[in-house]
């Protein structure tokens, strides 16, 4: 059992790191559980985006739609230097997204056997991709992944922090919680029980989403497991004419999809600029990633393959993205692990807020008991 004054310093430190971190990571782990629900909710009810009009397969259609004339398409509306990534129908029925990044930034919803428009969406229209901007950035950009990275690192000490206090001195521990003696000792016993009891799974889901919030994280442990971190390749300069003209994209997509004949793509990404490589996700079988990041970058203007990279092939850091990404959201083990991943964020979000509310009530208590106390010693 812990002396009084080192007992004192432990909950010092717990209690401060969750006052002043606490509510950053509630509210991201709330918006965390929202996004979850929020997702299959946001596709029903926006079905005219996410609904392909042509009936049919959509995935043998995209491949059959020519693609050079929707990049000139995008290239007029949207300027030269856009960047765009084409992400094919994954399941029957889907559209084919435009994730455009250049004056606008948002989404194209085609229809993939005519390419016609049937709507778009900006990066923060909607209540989903505001949700999602705010929970993965906290609508700082990077600045905002930094500081979640932070924050899930802080999370790692309020876990050892509580687990020390929560530590029994005889096992097994009661795991008892007492809901009939009020509403303090209720939250009280939720907040300390919840927190042992759930606090590494917890853990799973912040890492994780720091991991995937802070990206130079993943060079870290490459090279502290002695890994040189595998770079996307570049193209030298005055290798080719910045100006064009470059290969039709239908050619360099089928320049990528002989390297993985049969395989189907998740993304592919091209650039806006022609001294840029083009590079096109694969989903393999074998790839946990629902989009798959086994890759293949090429040469906009010369069609040269420049780099083949299965998701196998990279480096800890990188390769285990392929992993982290679905545990986090919760697609890894589908409908069910979304539930858990679901109630975790409610979970977490409920021990900041109900530490938060313990302290609160708790000087309001005292600073009560104290002017009682006053107010007794001035009567007398």
């Amino acid at each position: 059992m812990l002396r009084a004054p080192l007992r004192r310093l432990w909950l010092k430190i717990h209690r401060w790191i969750g006052l002043t971190l606490g509510p950053i990571l509630a509210l991201t782990a709330l918006l965390g559980a929202v996004l979850v629900v929020a997702l299959p909710i946001d596709r029903q009810v926006h079905s005219n985006l996410f609904v392909a009009r042509t009936p049919g397969d959509t995935i043998a259609a995209t491949a059959a739609l020519p693609l050079e004339p929707l990049r000139q398409r995008i290239v007029a509306e949207f300027g030269a230097d856009t960047n765009f990534t084409l992400r094919p129908p994954h399941h029957a029925d889907e559209t084919l997204w435009v994730l455009v990044r250049g004056k606008w930034d948002g989404t194209l919803y085609l229809d993939p056997a005519t390419g016609a428009e049937q709507g778009r969406r900006g990066t923060d229209e909607g209540f989903y991709n505001f949700s999602y901007k705010l929970h993965n950035s906290l609508l700082l950009g990077s600045d905002g992944k930094a500081i979640l990275a932070f924050v899930a690192l802080a999370y790692l000490f309020l876990l050892v922090t509580g687990l020390v206090l929560w530590w029994p001195t005889r096992w097994p521990p009661s795991l008892r919680i007492v809901l009939n003696r009020g509403l303090l000792r209720g939250l009280f016993d939720l907040h300390r029980t919840g927190g042992a009891v759930l606090g590494l799974l917890i853990a799973v889901s912040v890492a994780t989403g720091a991991y995937m919030a802070w990206r130079p994280l993943g060079d870290f442990i490459s090279t502290a497991m002695g890994q040189q971190p595998v770079k996307p390749p570049t193209i030298a300069k005055g290798s080719v004419n910045g100006n064009g003209p470059r290969l039709p994209l239908d050619e360099l997509v089928a320049r990528a999809q002989a390297v993985f004949p049969g395989q189907p793509i998740g993304y592919a990404m091209v650039p806006g600029k022609a001294d840029r490589p083009m590079r096109v996700r694969f989903r393999l079988a074998d790839d946990p990633h629902p989009n798959g990041i086994s890759s293949v970058w090429l040469n906009p203007v010369s069609g040269e393959v420049l780099a083949v990279r299965k998701w196998q092939d990279l480096d800890a850091g990188n390769g285990v993205v392929a992993v982290i990404f679905p545990l986090h959201t919760g697609e890894l083990g589908g409908v069910a692990h979304q539930i858990v991943t679901a109630l975790l964020g409610l979970a977490l979000g409920g021990l900041g807020f109900s530490g938060i509310w313990l302290w609160w009530r708790r000087r309001a208590m005292a600073a009560a008991a104290r002017g009682n106390a006053l107010s007794s010693s001035t009567t007398s």
